[in-house]
C-alpha cells in the first residue's frame, strides 16, 4: 500500500472531470449528502462509481493522473494504460501525477446488458437506468448506496443510514429491505426499514 494522504475532489470537481463518460456517478458517503441535500460530516476519500464495461473511462476523465489498482486483499499496483482490469479488483486509487495525495476512488460494478448486478448476489438488480439521481450532479440512489453500506456498517454508515432514510419513498424502502435480505445486511438496519 502507498501511504500517502487524502485531499478528495469535490463532488463539482469530479463532475467536471468525469463530464465526458458514458456513465458514471458520485458514491459513498457525499451520494447521501447529495441526497440529504446538506453536509452531514467529513469524508476522508470521495468515491465514483463506473461500470466495469467502462472502467477505461477513467484513464480518459483522469489523462496525466496516476492510476492505482487495487489487488486483492488491498495491495496497489500500477495500472496500466489500456489495461482491462480483473473482475477481482472493484477499486482503483486515482492521483495527480507526482501529486503525495489520493485524490479520487475510482468504484467497478458490474452489469449484464441493460441491467446493474449486484457482485454480493447477482438475484439483487435494477435497470442502469434507475441507478442514479442527480442534483444536478449524478449520484448514486441513496438505497442503493445504503444496500452497500448495509454488509458491515460503521458509525458513520449509520450516521448517513438514519439521515437518509426518513426521504426515502415505500419503493425505495422495499428495494433496500429486499437486497438486505438476500444478503445478510445489517438486521438492524431491516428492522428500521420495515417499521418506518
Amino acid at each position: 500500500m502507498i501511504d500517502l494522504p487524502w485531499d478528495p475532489l469535490s463532488p463539482a470537481e469530479v463532475a467536471g472531470l468525469f463530464a465526458d463518460a458514458p456513465w458514471w456517478c458520485v458514491a459513498g458517503g457525499y451520494a447521501i449528502e447529495l441526497a440529504v441535500g446538506r453536509p452531514l460530516r467529513p469524508h476522508s476519500d470521495i468515491d465514483v462509481l463506473l461500470l466495469r464495461r467502462d472502467q477505461l473511462a477513467a484513464q480518459q476523465a483522469l489523462a496525466g493522473w496516476e492510476w492505482w489498482a487495487a489487488d486483492p486483499p488491498g495491495t496497489l499496483r500500477p495500472w496500466r494504460p489500456g489495461e482491462i482490469l480483473p473482475p477481482d479488483v472493484h477499486d482503483i486509487w486515482c492521483r495527480p501525477a507526482g501529486s503525495e495525495t489520493w485524490r479520487v476512488q475510482v468504484m467497478l460494478d458490474e452489469s449484464s446488458g441493460d441491467d446493474w448486478v449486484s457482485r454480493r448476489d447477482p438475484r439483487v438488480r435494477r435497470p442502469i437506468a434507475t441507478l442514479t439521481r442527480s442534483s444536478p450532479i449524478p449520484y448514486l440512489a441513496p438505497e442503493i448506496q445504503l444496500f452497500y453500506k448495509s454488509k458491515s456498517p460503521r458509525p458513520k454508515d449509520t450516521a448517513d443510514f438514519h439521515a437518509v432514510l426518513p426521504l426515502l419513498s415505500a419503493v425505495q424502502r422495499r428495494w433496500l429491505a429486499d437486497a438486505i435480505t438476500k444478503t445478510g445486511g445489517s438486521c438492524a438496519w431491516l428492522e428500521m426499514i420495515v417499521e418506518g
